[in-house]
């Protein structure tokens, strides 16, 4: 590999968003947990996937072939969910949020998909959560790495 020489312009991508191609014959819906199903295809998220983000459209890709149609997704934020578990006590300690669908998020880690972690309790099971695709992966690996 050779080191630069001139000044070479680059393309940055600005903001918290990312675009990622959708599996064959599915809808991901707006506000859906995204998830990447093993294969470089975003899914409604299934327990255990990667998290990549909450879609922020509805792509329907029913008709269509994996990759006709690409998910737009918030890929870190704040965001107020029903997160079972979610008490006054556990949102002191920021504990993890995990995701074991597109819709259902808890405190209980089992084969679901850490999305991030509790910033604050809003009231029983109701709470505002921290996501970050990134830091989800990481906590992923730590998790595998730990079992």
């Amino acid at each position: 590999m050779t080191t630069l020489a001139v000044n070479t312009e680059r393309r940055y991508v600005l903001g918290d968003n990312a675009d990622y191609p959708v599996i064959a014959s599915d809808i991901i819906y707006q506000g859906a947990a995204v998830g990447e199903n093993g294969s470089g295809y975003s899914r409604p998220l299934q327990a255990g996937d990667p998290f990549q983000g909450f879609a922020e459209a509805k792509v329907d890709n029913s008709a269509g072939s994996a990759g006709d149609l690409d998910v737009h997704v918030k890929t870190r934020g704040r965001v107020q969910l029903a997160v079972a578990g979610a008490t006054a006590v556990t949102a002191n300690d920021r504990p993890v949020v995990y995701a074991s669908d597109d819709n259902t998020f808890t405190l209980t880690a089992s084969t679901n998909s850490p999305i991030g972690t509790v910033l604050r309790w809003i009231s029983s099971g109701v709470a505002v959560v921290e996501f970050d695709a990134a830091l989800a992966s990481e906590i992923r690996l730590r998790v595998a790495g730990d079992a």
